[in-house]
């Protein structure tokens, strides 16, 4: 038997993981990229010997995709880019529960509602990775690994940036004083 459970963030919710966020952000500040991919890292792996709800599941598959785009050589995330997606898991590097993660069931609801809200913030990435990763697959499939790989990726690695570049460009077009900032436009 499945039960469907939903729920709302108000303004208040928002300010309340925005501050986190921040804080942890702050936190996290002196630690290299490395120690955060790893930190977060170690709670996905952590997270996923849990009983977790279905929601939860969904979210750490999201989680696991931000390491993934910044340890994957085949995928050139630089700049600014990437550290959008380094201060997203920034917030594993010392996360602040409401609910202590070993609590059986809901222990990880809070750190799923953080990652919610920062794969929304980095939609267009994540989308664009995750187009990489199918092509990626096909291509290997079909060709096999003896035709240049740094060929057919290239090709479709700048397509996909050039398309989530232009995307995130649409986001902030007709935004009064719209700039690209490490914070995340949830967190404002």
């Amino acid at each position: 038997m499945t039960i469907e459970i939903s729920f709302s963030l108000d303004d208040t919710d928002i300010e309340y993981f925005r501050g986190v966020m921040n804080r942890a952000q702050d936190e996290a500040g002196g630690a290299s990229e490395e120690e955060i991919i790893r930190v977060a890292s170690e709670v996905l792996r952590d997270a996923n010997n849990l009983r977790a709800p279905l929601f939860v599941r969904d979210r750490l598959e999201r989680l696991a995709t931000m390491i993934a785009m910044l340890e994957d050589p085949e995928w050139p995330l630089d700049g600014q880019e990437r550290t959008d997606v380094v201060s997203a898991l920034a917030y594993f590097h010392n996360p602040e529960d409401l609910i202590p993660d070993d609590v059986p069931v809901i222990g990880l609801i809070d750190d799923a509602i953080m990652i919610e809200l920062v794969a929304r913030e980095l939609k267009h990435q994540l989308e664009a990775y995750d187009e990489f990763c199918i092509y990626r697959g096909k291509e290997e499939r079909l060709r096999g690994k003896d035709v240049s790989r740094e060929d057919w990726l290239k090709g479709k690695q700048q397509e996909l940036l050039n398309r989530m570049r232009e995307r995130m460009g649409r986001n902030t077009r007709g935004q009064r004083g719209a700039t690209k900032l490490t914070r995340f436009s949830f967190l404002r």
